[in-house]
């Protein structure tokens, strides 16, 4: 997997939300995949005030400790500042000013090659110089060239 540093500044995103932890999103009770779901049926890409309709952020944010505890995860796109007003019942959320450490992962079938990403950065994380802040990170997903069986992601993780 390859990766490389940047700095990114703050981006409104506007989405579908659920709480969940990845104990739970192990076992039968997972709720992620109802989310994608509930995504792709909610229309979000096409309403007025999206920027770039056709990034797919799915954002991982509000986290009560760390990887182990529970976490909030909007899926949707990048608005205006000032786009969607926030009584549109769409979550609304903020992707924090940040230093990301990005990883790209390789090419696959996307229930393959999303969960073998994030096992290479829980590793990466447990021997890394680099410290997570827990801010927010998140997957870019190019909606253009979207094929679920040859799936190329970019996940940021927010660091100091």
């Amino acid at each position: 997997m390859n990766t490389y540093i940047t700095h990114k500044p703050k981006m409104k995103l506007v989405g579908v939300s659920t709480r969940t932890t990845n104990t739970q999103e192990a076992g039968p009770e997972r709720v992620l995949q109802k989310l994608w779901e509930t995504y792709f049926q909610s229309g979000i890409a096409a309403e007025a005030g999206i920027t770039n309709p056709q990034l797919i952020y799915a954002l991982y944010t509000d986290y009560v400790t760390d990887a182990t505890g529970e976490y909030s995860v909007v899926i949707g796109h990048e608005i205006n500042l000032d786009g969607i007003p926030t009584d549109s019942g769409k979550k609304h959320a903020l992707i924090p000013e940040s230093k990301y450490l990005v990883f790209t992962s390789k090419k696959g079938p996307i229930h393959e090659v999303v969960p073998q990403a994030w096992e290479t950065i829980w590793d990466y994380f447990r021997d890394s110089p680099e410290i997570r802040t827990y801010t927010g990170d998140f997957e870019v997903y190019d909606a253009h060239h979207f094929d679920s069986g040859n799936v190329e992601l970019q996940i940021y993780i927010a660091i100091q």
